[in-house]
């Protein structure tokens, strides 16, 4: 019963994003992100982006919601004057933070790259900082990816802010300290917050010396959860997974 009113409730927030047109349809109100402590910047400017890869214009099959780790990224990084909101812990810490959500396509492809003339506001990129604090990141995921979804800025980040919020994430510094510690570990601990999803919809990224970098969450065209591909899926359940806690 559980798992049939959560996947209710997540269904009448997210299953009608996709209108008749072709836009992103919302109703719901904008979200913080899971920042330890986090102060948003009083003024922004938005950067510019340069495109660094064709334009794709392809239909849509479906959705990633890319969720990054954040003290592993800073890890080495805390100095660097472009990661000083997220790393330097001058302006609050971070746990998970949204990479960006991403349409996928078909045959190993998907769109990026639509060509548009709009560009977040200051006012927008400032709304989203503590759910991914880097302006550089968010101008880039409207350019590159949610360019392809819907006409406006403001459109693309709220669905991610919906999705984002029908979420509860897991404890990584709790599962950092287990020494047995697997990706299967790691998508049975998301479940049992999120009972609506499965393994095989929860998609894991490691580094190369097997730490953990972020969660990849595959939705369908319906913005409901379904089967990753095995380019989303990442390690099988048997791989072994540290965490950086960043202290």
């Amino acid at each position: 019963m559980t798992r049939l009113i959560r996947k209710c409730s997540i269904k009448i927030r997210i299953g009608a994003l996709i209108g008749a047109t072709g836009s992103l349809v919302f109703g719901a109100a904008p979200v913080l992100a899971q920042a330890y402590q986090c102060s948003a910047p009083s003024r922004i400017s938005v950067p510019n982006v340069k495109q660094d890869g064709k334009t794709r214009r392809l239909p849509a099959s479906g959705y990633t919601l890319a969720l990054s780790w954040s003290p592993d990224f800073c890890r080495g990084r805390e100095a660097r004057p472009a990661m000083k909101r997220q790393c330097s812990g001058d302006y609050g810490r971070f746990g998970f933070v949204v990479h960006g959500l991403w349409p996928e396509g078909r045959g190993g492809s998907w769109p990026q790259w639509c060509s548009t003339s709009r560009r977040p506001s200051p006012t927008e990129i400032r709304r989203q900082m503590c759910m991914s604090p880097s302006a550089y990141l968010l101008a880039k995921q409207w350019a590159k990816h949610g360019s392809c979804m819907t006409r406006r800025p403001a459109t693309y980040f709220k669905a991610t802010r919906i999705l984002w919020d029908s979420l509860r994430l897991p404890n990584m510094d709790k599962l950092s300290r287990d020494n047995a510690l697997n990706a299967g570990i790691v998508r049975k601990t998301f479940i049992r917050s999120n009972p609506a999803w499965k393994a095989d919809q929860i998609g894991i990224k490691l580094d190369r010396r097997g730490w953990f970098e972020e969660l990849r969450l595959c939705y369908g065209k319906d913005f409901m959860p379904t089967r990753c591909n095995r380019r989303q899926l990442g390690p099988r359940d048997s791989v072994k997974v540290k965490v950086w806690r960043g202290l």
